[in-house]
């Protein structure tokens, strides 16, 4: 299967960049939930968080994400834009008969999330976990690509922001 239409369609709507990988091009590392735990200011807040009741672990994640083949990574400097292009490209997935298809992006669905004063999500079926948040290691994923990331230094910098989709 190829995957050039998906990342032919990423580029259309509007990312600077989309890539195809296969599962063992991606970097899995449980360390990440070290990060999210003390680095993340939204840690038991958020719906898409790993600390909400009943998320799985990145192991367990990876698991099952290792059950996938293969996907694509979608590059933006845009957050709502990363994650709206990963719904469309899903949506298309499945259309196409990938009913297994299925992307995360650091969630842009509100404007300021509602688990952050206690509701329920607003956009259950839309809110999905960061590709980070399930045990990616995203630094040495994309950089695998040549794409353009790199720890911020200073207010104003340019943030780069990445989804995926997995389709199988």
């Amino acid at each position: 299967m190829s995957l050039d239409k998906y990342i032919a369609l990423a580029l259309e709507k509007g990312a600077d960049h989309a890539v195809a990988f296969s599962i063992d091009q991606i970097a899995f590392d449980s360390r990440t939930l070290l990060k999210c735990m003390f680095g993340c200011s939204d840690w038991g807040l958020g719906h898409t968080c790993p600390s909400r009741e009943g998320s799985l672990k990145p192991w367990e994640y990876e698991m099952i994400l290792k059950r996938y083949q293969r996907g694509i990574i979608i590059h933006s400097t845009d957050k709502k834009l990363s994650q709206d292009i990963s719904f469309e490209i899903e949506r298309q997935a499945f259309v196409d008969g990938y009913y297994f298809a299925f992307s995360m992006s650091d969630c842009a669905c509100c404007a300021k999330c509602a688990g952050f004063k206690g509701a329920r999500c607003a956009n259950p079926k839309k809110a999905r976990p960061a590709f980070h948040s399930v045990g990616i290691d995203v630094f040495k994923t994309v950089r695998k690509f040549k794409l353009p990331i790199n720890t911020l230094k200073e207010q104003g910098e340019t943030v780069n922001w990445y989804s995926a989709v997995f389709i199988d």
